[in-house]
């Protein structure tokens, strides 16, 4: 009896101490701080920088007379015409043009008569001259027989050499004439040219953007284009980047742009300018965009250019701290806080990745502060997920 009341009595006395214990262990969670903790995953991060700037045209063509002085009869096309190379955009005044046509074929007409003329003149002053060689040789014949005066083989000599000349004179005549000939059909090729351009047609395909001309209006290449046009209907974006991030870009990164009444437009990057703006330190960016054609140049536009885009292990970006000895988080084991000295990396969508000092899965204080001390006990509390 006394041995079963005496472990009856040990028994309460062992749940006595247990619930004390508990009760001692919920008073210090009581007394320690609680933190909300997250866990480090791999999950993909972004580099982005951001843009703005306008809509332009790729390529911007300017179209000018290549004939002026002549007033425009007719327009072909308006503002946002689309057209394709060689396709008229206007027509000049032609009949000056035709006239001059007509002279400078008449000239090249009475060239190549000068030629068949000189050739004529050659083949008579060779005659000439093959009968005074004939008379001159019989002459000297008589001259060596004693039976002619020095007088006529003076003359036979001098008749010659006059034909001779004649023919030399005959053959320099054709080259004249011939070089003439030249200038007569570069003349009228000229007066071709000019009428033909008086036919004003797109040098390239693409969209009308502007027109200048006028019916009537005497064209000019002084003033104004008579059109402006978007070579293929391609348009870009004229981004300003800051100067820091210019070294971050590469030809080819993909684009994000979001453009009023077309909503975000993908791209990539054609071209970075080489300089900075001395005054606003920008530098100027291209961007290409998919389906362009649909665009119009002027609108502001704003996006990101991607530079980056990989796999990497993240906490969130308020679980990072910074002091003179660099960047580290805390992290939980066991309800107390261990200081890690980590390196960080790229910030995206709230996290920020880790490139070296902490493990996959490792458990962090999401929202660290500068209070805590390596060492210090907390009642971590896990974060809460947002489902998307």
């Amino acid at each position: 009896m006394k041995l079963v009341l005496a472990r009856h009595l040990g028994a309460a006395l062992l749940l006595a101490v247990t619930a004390q214990t508990v009760l001692a262990q919920e008073a210090d969670l009581k007394r320690v701080p609680s933190v909300t903790v997250a866990t480090a995953t791999v999950t993909e991060v972004v580099n982005r920088i951001p843009i703005s700037g306008t809509l332009e045209p790729y390529r911007e063509v300017l179209v000018y007379p290549q004939v002026t002085g002549y007033p425009i009869e007719e327009l072909m096309v308006d503002i946002g015409a689309k057209v394709a190379k060689g396709d008229t955009l206007a027509q000049l005044n032609t009949d000056t043009l035709k006239a001059q046509l007509s002279q400078a074929n008449a000239e090249f007409v009475r060239a190549q008569a000068g030629v068949r003329q000189a050739q004529s003149q050659i083949a008579s002053t060779k005659a000439s001259a093959a009968q005074a060689r004939s008379v001159l040789e019989r002459t000297q014949q008589l001259d060596r027989s004693g039976n002619v005066t020095q007088a006529a083989l003076d003359q036979a000599v001098a008749n010659s050499q006059t034909a001779d000349a004649a023919a030399a004179s005959a053959e320099d005549g054709l080259e004249v004439a011939k070089a003439q000939v030249l200038q007569a059909q570069a003349q009228l090729d000229i007066a071709q040219l000019n009428l033909d351009h008086a036919t004003i047609k797109a040098p390239t395909a693409g969209i009308v953007s502007a027109r200048n001309a006028q019916v009537g209006a005497i064209a000019t290449s002084g003033a104004d284009p008579l059109f402006r046009m978007i070579q293929d209907g391609v348009i870009e974006v004229k981004a300003d980047v800051v100067e820091t991030a210019l070294a971050q870009i590469g030809i080819g990164d993909p684009a994000q742009v979001d453009i009023p009444g077309a909503g975000t437009v993908q791209g990539a990057v054609r071209l970075v300018a080489p300089t900075v703006d001395a005054t606003n330190r920008l530098g100027d960016v291209r961007v290409s965009l998919e389906g362009s054609n649909a665009l119009r140049t002027g609108i502001f536009a704003g996006g990101w250019i991607i530079t980056d885009r990989h796999e990497g292990l993240t906490v969130p970006t308020t679980a990072i701290l910074t002091d003179a000895k660099g960047d580290y988080l805390l992290e939980v084991q066991d309800n107390t806080l261990i200081r890690r000295a980590i390196t960080a990396g790229l910030i995206w969508n709230d996290v920020r990745e880790v490139i070296s000092g902490l493990d996959d899965g490792a458990v962090v204080v999401a929202r660290a502060s500068a209070f805590f001390s390596d060492g210090d006990k907390v009642n971590p509390i896990p974060q809460k997920v947002v489902s998307e």
